[in-house]
């Protein structure tokens, strides 16, 4: 099932969905702490978390991939979002210092694409932070959200995934340590539970926020023997008059 714009605005519009809002822009916040004077670029559907850096940074961007559709939202210099297509984004090279992915690469029809555009548009030593489900917690299993949608990962699936687009992961944290139900008494005690929740129930929590460094130089490869050429055998046919056909 592919993820709309406005199914994902209703969503954060909702009372379930401003739960998660608040709980997930504070850990962002607080990954992304030295953004003072940076560029930094949302992916995917990051608008309801990129608002904290609006009066802090050069500049902030939000792409929102076609499959999905794009909102009109404003970063204060005018309108800041774009279509784009998912590994097709309209910077030069190193153009941004922080990425934000949310709601981006357990849809992306090629994530590792994905993640090689992001290492193309961000500067050297600049940071990327993806905000994934959980394939083992309970939001990653019903889809009345957001995060049951497209494809959950592992944090050993995210690493290999990391390191396969030459960014090396700094820093883990968990988040969403409450049930995906939208009840008075599970809302109003999803702050306590986020608090709790981080001694015992990590391994089950909604999402994986992972924080990664872009690499630019990697350890050379040993080279590979040149592939042997097979040259097909051509087997003798005999034909009329005891001659042999060679081929020629």
């Amino acid at each position: 099932m592919s993820l709309d714009v406005v199914d994902l605005r209703t969503f954060y519009h909702g009372r379930l969905g401003q739960v998660v809002r608040r709980i997930l822009r504070a850990k962002i916040r607080m990954r992304f702490s030295d953004a003072a004077g940076l560029r930094v670029l949302g992916a995917g559907f990051a608008t309801p978390f990129l608002g904290v850096f609006r009066d802090e940074t050069e500049r902030v961007l939000a792409f929102m991939p076609a499959e999905q559709g794009v909102l009109d939202w404003q970063s204060g210099r005018g309108v800041a979002s774009a279509l784009v297509e998912q590994d097709i984004w309209p910077l030069p090279d190193s153009a941004v210092d922080r990425i934000i992915l949310v709601h981006a690469l357990e849809n992306a029809d090629d994530p590792r694409e994905l993640l090689r555009e992001c290492w193309r548009c961000l500067a050297p030593g600049g940071k990327l932070l993806a905000v994934v489900p959980n394939r083992r917690g309970a939001w990653a299993r019903l889809e009345t959200t957001p995060f049951g949608q497209g494809r959950p990962y592992s944090r050993g699936q995210l690493t290999n995934l990391l390191r396969e687009a030459q960014f090396a992961p700094l820093t883990w944290s968990d988040a969403l340590m409450f049930p995906p139900i939208e009840r008075g008494m599970v809302l109003r005690s999803a702050l306590w539970l986020e608090r709790v929740g981080s001694w015992g129930w990590a391994p089950f929590c909604g999402v994986h926020m992972v924080e990664a460094v872009k690499q630019v130089y990697t350890p050379a490869r040993a080279k590979r023997k040149p592939a042997k050429v097979r040259v097909r055998a051509v087997e003798p046919v005999l034909v009329p008059g005891g001659a042999v056909n060679t081929g020629r």
